[in-house]
């Protein structure tokens, strides 16, 4: 499924940031914004590490379903202070900017993340989702054509779908040992 790129690409960067460890310096938070197509403005700090890594804890609740998402994106976009505005620069189109070009790299990520999320979540708030293996808290954001995506990866799936299969297994020998007598 094609998302705008708010909705879509800003909601992916927060399934990222969300994704991220907790421990992650500011290089591999740079990286991780670079690796989404989002530059960063100057140098990310260890401050500045820190304070993403506590807005990915507020996002984590959008993707899981533990809040109100309306009410909760709502509170993220009121401290973004999110001021939408066209912007043309390094030869793109047109297109929309939800803080300064100029405006710290933190600031920009909450007031782009906070409106991505919101976007989708007036869109279909469905495509917000965490993986649904056991002990998997990986968050994502669901593009399939069909919008039915359970698991982070196919890896989680299958993981899944073997644990199921060995339960049932188990579960089939242990009835024939009680038919059996045993």
């Amino acid at each position: 499924m094609h998302f705008n790129p708010y909705g879509g690409a800003a909601a992916e960067l927060a399934a990222a940031l969300v994704n991220a460890d907790p421990r992650s310096t500011a290089a591999d938070l740079a990286a991780l914004l670079r690796a989404q197509g989002y530059r960063p403005v100057g140098v990310l700090t260890d401050t500045h590490a820190a304070e993403l890594t506590s807005w990915a804890r507020r996002l984590a609740p959008v993707f899981t379903g533990e809040v109100d998402r309306v009410a909760h994106v709502n509170v993220l976009l009121a401290e973004t202070a999110a001021r939408p505005y066209i912007s043309v620069h390094d030869d793109r189109p047109p297109h929309l900017h939800f803080a300064p070009e100029t405006a710290p790299t933190v600031e920009r990520v909450r007031a782009f993340t906070a409106a991505g999320l919101a976007h989708l979540v007036c869109e279909d708030p469905a495509r917000l989702g965490h993986c649904a293996r056991p002990g998997c808290a990986v968050v994502y954001v669901d593009t399939s054509r069909n919008a039915r995506r359970r698991y982070c990866t196919a890896r989680c799936a299958n993981r899944e779908q073997v644990a199921r299969h060995r339960h049932r297994a188990r579960d089939e020998r242990g009835a024939g040992m009680l038919a059996a007598g045993r």
